[in-house]
């Protein structure tokens, strides 16, 4: 079974993703981008990140270019989430190496069917 990772502030939202999620894969909310890089370099390996943008400590941006400037983890496809709706902040995250780029509120049938593109 393939594993998913969320990051999200909101609980709300890695419940509802969860709902869609957790039926056709292993799925693993966190609040915080720290504890998934702290998951991480614990061994853990997901198939895919799903990543809020706007976080306190850490923000997506700052985890995606964790990831994809790491050479354990920057195979790692990661899909970015955001309340904003900005072309410019789009095509940024898209060329530092985030594989989509989803604006909340999202459709979750969509962001199922979008993840099962990139991993499948």
């Amino acid at each position: 079974m393939k594993k998913i990772v969320l990051v999200d502030d909101k609980e709300s939202i890695g419940k509802i993703v969860g709902l869609y999620l957790s039926k056709e894969y292993e799925y693993t909310y966190f609040d915080n981008p720290l504890k998934v890089i702290h998951w991480l370099q614990e061994g853990n390996m997901p198939d895919l990140i799903i990543s809020d943008i706007r976080m306190p400590d850490m923000k997506g941006d700052e985890l995606l270019h964790y990831l994809k400037s790491n050479i354990i983890f920057k195979q790692i496809p990661v899909v970015m989430l955001s309340s904003e709706d900005s072309t410019s902040e789009r095509i940024r995250l898209l060329e530092e190496g985030a594989e989509d780029y989803i604006v909340k509120p999202f459709n979750p049938l969509e962001l199922k069917i979008r993840i099962k593109k990139i991993i499948n």
